[in-house]
C-alpha cells in the first residue's frame, strides 16, 4: 500500500502541470509568441485570386514561409470597390500586430473615387516592393509610328482619339493617360477614355480597332508584341525595358515618369517594435532567391523601400493622385 501523498505536494504538482499545459498550448495558437520565426501572420489581398495584388502577396508569403522567416500565413482575399473594402477592414483592425495588406497605386486612386476615409496615409507603411511600367500600345497597322505622331494627332483632336485601359477610374491605366495628357498640354477632362476589364479585353479592342491606343502594363501583351500584332510607342519608367524595343517618355521629349507599384501596409496603431519587426521581415524576404525568381517570372521591377523613403513616397503619390482626380471631378 502506497503512503498517502501530502495535500500540499499534490497542489504544487497540479499547479505546475497546469502552468506547463497553458504555456505549451499558448505557443501553438497565440499570434505573437516568443519565437518570432514560428509566428502566424495574416496577409490581406484587396482583390480576387490571380490579380496583381494577389500574385504579389502570395509570392511574398511563400518566400517568407519557404525560408523559415516566419510561420504559415493566413491569406484572405477581400474584394470590393477596387480595394476600398479591404482598406476599411485594415483601418478597423487598428492595433492588430499580426496583419499586413498588399496595396498599390490602384488602391490609392480607388479610395478617392469611392469617397473613403480609409486612406493609405492613415495606415502604417511597411515596405514598397515592386513597380511596373505602363506602355503605350497601338495595333500593327496604326498610322502612329512614333510617340510624336500620337502626340500631334492627340493635340489636334483631344476627344477624337480613343484611349483604352485595363482599369477603371482611379486605377493606374486611367491615371496614366490623364497625367500624360496634362504633360503634353491637353486638358485631361477632354480625354476619351474607355475602361476594359483587364488586359484580355483591352487586347481585343486594340486588335479590333475599337480604340486608337491602349495604355497599360505590358506583362499581359508579351505574345502580341512578340509576334508583331501590337507595337509599343513608349514606356513610362525612368529607363527602357529589356523586354521591348521602345524609348521612354523622357527620351521622347515628354516630361513624365509614371509607374504602377505595389507595397505593404499594416493597420494603424501598432507599436514601433512591431513595425520594426515587419519591416525587417520583408527586408529579409526581399533578399531571398524565391522572391527574386518571382519578380523575374512576373516581369516586376525591384523597387524596394522602407521607412522614411516609403512614407515620403506614399505622401507624394497620394497628392499626385488627388490632384489628377480632382481636376477630373472624380475626387
Amino acid at each position: 500500500m502506497h503512503p498517502r501523498r501530502p495535500r500540499r505536494t499534490v497542489l504544487v504538482v497540479l499547479v505546475a502541470v497546469l502552468t506547463l499545459v497553458t504555456l505549451t498550448s499558448g505557443c501553438g495558437v497565440t499570434r505573437g509568441s516568443d519565437d518570432p520565426d514560428n509566428r502566424r501572420l495574416r496577409m490581406m489581398i484587396p482583390n480576387s485570386v490571380g490579380g496583381g495584388y494577389d500574385l504579389t502577396g502570395r509570392a511574398a508569403a511563400r518566400a517568407m514561409q519557404d525560408n523559415d522567416l516566419t510561420g504559415r500565413f493566413k491569406i484572405t482575399n477581400v474584394q470590393g470597390a477596387s480595394g476600398t473594402v479591404a482598406m476599411q477592414r485594415l483601418l478597423n483592425e487598428e492595433g492588430a500586430d499580426d496583419l499586413m495588406m498588399v496595396m498599390g497605386l490602384g488602391v490609392v486612386g480607388a479610395v478617392y473615387t469611392n469617397k473613403s476615409d480609409a486612406k493609405p496615409l492613415e495606415m502604417t507603411p511597411i515596405a514598397r516592393l515592386v513597380e511596373e511600367q505602363e506602355g503605350i500600345l497601338v495595333p500593327a497597322d496604326s498610322p502612329f509610328e512614333t510617340l510624336d505622331d500620337l502626340v500631334e494627332a492627340w493635340r489636334e483632336d483631344p476627344d477624337g482619339l480613343t484611349v483604352g485601359g485595363g482599369s477603371g477610374n482611379g486605377g493606374p491605366d486611367h491615371l496614366f493617360p490623364m497625367q500624360l495628357a496634362d504633360a503634353i498640354d491637353i486638358d485631361p477632362r477632354e480625354v476619351n477614355y474607355i475602361s476594359y476589364d483587364g488586359g484580355g479585353p483591352l487586347t481585343t479592342a486594340l486588335l479590333g480597332s475599337k480604340i486608337d491606343v491602349g495604355m497599360s502594363g505590358l506583362g499581359e501583351f508579351e505574345d502580341q508584341i512578340a509576334d508583331g500584332k501590337l507595337r509599343v510607342l513608349a514606356v513610362s519608367g525612368e529607363e527602357r525595358l529589356d523586354t521591348v524595343d521602345a524609348p521612354t517618355l523622357t527620351e521622347s521629349g515628354v516630361d513624365l515618369v509614371f509607374t504602377n507599384w505595389r507595397g505593404v501596409l499594416a493597420p494603424p496603431g501598432i507599436s514601433d517594435d512591431q513595425r520594426a519587426y515587419l519591416t525587417e521581415l520583408l527586408t529579409e524576404m526581399h533578399e531571398t532567391e524565391e522572391w527574386q525568381e518571382a519578380m523575374a517570372a512576373n516581369g516586376w521591377t525591384d523597387n524596394f523601400a522602407t521607412g522614411e523613403e516609403f512614407e515620403e513616397f506614399l505622401v507624394e503619390q497620394d497628392a499626385r493622385v488627388a490632384d489628377t482626380l480632382k481636376e477630373l471631378g472624380l475626387a
